[in-house]
Order: structure tokens, then sequence, then C-alpha cells
């Protein structure tokens, strides 16, 4: 009996033991992990500062606001002001809406946090469109879009512009002769011209094709605003409101402004205007796979596929091999495919950039519209940040 008991003691002991040392192993974990997490963010911390100080210096332009978000906690904020109304003086400052150097419109609206996000609002457009065919699964991107879009004249002795998918619209790859790659005050950019007429559905469908749909990357405003009228055709409902319900709404999104076009219709390719807080938001929810609070906001396949380098090398003359998604950008992605970094982009320095591998989101709001800076807040993440932390 006594030998019973000693053993039942020794075994009581081994177990007590073992229960410490997985304590204070699952400690050691948790401490080191929290270790490295304090390294990371003392390594971004680093760089973050003298990022800031060049922005201070001049050195990035106009810039409005600098934000860097990691594994959900706000790392930098940063609000710089500039005195638009002084640097605009020399330049036309006629009060209208695509007037860009009417600083009751541009860069902020009407002198609220409201900041223009220019093409950023094609992103927010693709993710709205995800939503729609989420919820109507009649429609999918290898629809013809010309069956959508009635009610207009479209000349259609070319057969080409009626093989035009969704698809083609998203990626970009229409078909149609569309000339975007000059400055945007150039009276023979079509930009120019499509927020200068009286009807821009019209305006986009009259212009001819120049290519097959699917073969060849142009870029084209134009295109999503076709996208924005097809998402009234499926839902019934004006861009403006379906994101208010669909996804402004979800994420406590609550003040935004989005510019009407003269026929009715909403600016999907440059015209809205959220807060910087608000947009690091929709970086978030895509880091989290299109989820928000739980809730499946967009599908996780929309937020893969519209994320993914579908067209590789789409702008051979930048610095880096730049992919393009479903009106995203993929600035950095391997042989493979795999995406390290997507980012929405807008003219004069808006930008949304992504880091899955980091969790990582920058956030910045700029006016460089009147001249070219000494440095380009498109290149802190690729040439300052990220290489801070692949070293650490």
């Amino acid at each position: 009996m006594k030998t019973i008991l000693n053993m039942i003691n020794k075994l009581s002991f081994l177990i007590l033991l073992i229960v410490a040392l997985i304590g204070c192993n699952s400690k050691s974990k948790e401490s080191t992990k929290n270790d490295q997490k304090s390294i990371s963010q003392n390594t971004i911390s680093v760089v973050i500062d003298s990022i800031n100080s060049e922005i201070n210096n001049g050195d990035y332009g106009l810039i409005d606001r600098f934000m860097v978000i990691q594994n959900d906690e706000l790392l930098a904020d940063f609000k710089y002001k500039q005195d638009y109304e002084t640097i605009v003086q020399k330049y036309d400052t006629t009060n209208h809406q695509y007037n860009f150097n009417n600083i009751d419109w541009h860069p902020y609206y009407k002198q609220t946090e409201l900041h223009t996000l220019q093409s950023v609002s094609k992103s927010i457009t693709s993710i709205l469109f995800g939503i729609a065919l989420d919820v109507n699964e009649d429609y999918n991107v290898s629809d013809k879009v010309m069956p959508l879009l009635t009610g207009y004249d479209t000349d259609f002795s070319d057969k080409r512009k009626q093989n035009i998918s969704i698809e083609d619209l998203l990626t970009m790859r229409s078909g149609l002769q569309w000339n975007e790659e000059t400055d945007h005050n150039d009276t023979t950019n079509d930009c120019f011209r499509l927020e200068s007429s009286d009807n821009w559905i019209a305006y986009v469908l009259s212009k001819p094709m120049d290519t097959i749909p699917g073969t060849k990357f142009v870029y084209n405003g134009g295109g999503t605003v076709l996208l924005g009228k097809i998402i009234r055709t499926i839902t019934g409902k004006r861009i403006d409101k379906w994101a208010e319900e669909k996804l402004f709404e979800p994420l406590g999104i609550t003040d935004y402004y989005w510019k009407e076009t003269p026929d009715g219709e909403i600016d999907t390719e440059g015209g809205l205007y959220l807060k910087a807080e608000d947009l690091a938001k929709i970086g978030s929810l895509f880091l989290n796979k299109g989820k928000w609070n739980g809730k499946q906001i967009v599908s996780e396949n929309w937020v893969a596929t519209s994320t993914s380098p579908l067209l590789k090398n789409v702008k051979p003359q930048w610095k880096s091999v730049t992919g393009y998604g479903y009106q995203w950008w993929v600035p950095e992605y391997t042989d493979n495919g795999k995406t390290n970094i997507y980012s929405a982009n807008g003219y004069g320095g808006q930008y949304l950039m992504i880091t899955p591998e980091y969790n990582l989101i920058i956030v910045f709001n700029g006016w460089n519209i009147n001249g070219a800076p000494e440095k380009s807040t498109y290149r802190v993440l690729q040439d300052r940040i990220l290489p801070a932390l692949k070293h650490e």
C-alpha cells in the first residue's frame, strides 16, 4: 500500500512538473512573439520618423496625410497643413468640380476632412462591383457589357465592340481607343474630354475600337464609368446608394462625397472623397479577405482575384514590374504570381498600399498636380519600409 502511495505521489509530481514546463514554454513563446512584434514596430518607427522628416522638409512635395497601420495598430498618423489658397493663385481657380486648382473642390471637399481620392475611386468601384456579383448570381465577369448598357445610340458597325466583357473593363482591356496618358489639362486627353462632356456614358460608348477586347492593357477611366452604370443595371441602385448600403454603412463610414456627372450618374473613375481613416478601413477589409467584424462584406475570392497580377508588367516604363488585377495595381509580385504588395492609386498622390505578409497598410493623401517632387510617396513602401522589415 505504501509503495502504491509513493507511486501516486511521484506521478502527481511529474504531472505538475509537466504542466509547469508547458506553462513556462507557452509564456516564453508569447514573450518571444511580443518581443518580435516590438522589434518590428521599432524598426518601422525609425523609418517612419525619417520619412516624416523628409515630408516636412518638402522632399515629397505637397503631402496632406501619412498613415501606417500594422496588425490593426496605428503606428503613425501625420497631418500636414498646406496653404493651397496661396499655392494655386497663379493657376486658373474657376469654381468648378473638375478644376483641380480650385480649393473649394480640391484636394479637400469644401474645407472638410474629406480628401479627393481620384483613381482610388476605381478600386472602390471594383469592390462594389464584386458585392453586386456576390448577391446577383445571374451575372458574372464573362458577361458582355453592351446588353447591360441599353438606351444609348451606340455604333456597332465594328463588331468587336459587342464582344467587350465585364472582365475586359475591370482589367482595362476593353479595346476602346483611349488616350489618358497625357497631362490632365491636355484637351486631347480622353479623361479631360469625358469630364467636359454632358453625357459620360454616351461619350465612352462613342469611342471607336482600337484592338480586340481582352488583348491589350490601356489605362481607361471611361471603362470604370461603364462599370458604375452596369452596377445600376444589376442592382437597380445608383452606385453611391449601393455603396452606402453594402460597403460604407457596414464599415462605419458615415461621411463621404461622390461627384455626380451631368447625366445624373456618379463619377466612378475619380470622384470619391473620403477621410483617410475611412480609406484605411478599406485596406483593413481587404487584409481580412473581405470580412469586417466577422461579417463577409465582399467575397474572399473577389478580393484575391482583384489583387492578383492578372496582367503582368503593364507599365514597362515604370521602375518596377507592375501587375494589374480588377482595378487594383500590384506593384510587387513573385514569378509564380503571388502578390507581395497591392495598391489603389490616385492622381496627385492618393495611395492605399497593402502588404499581406506584414499585415501592413499605408495611406497617403497629397496634391502634387503642378509639378513632380524630388521623391515619390508611391515608392516609400517598396524602397524604405519593406527593406527595413526584411533586414531587421
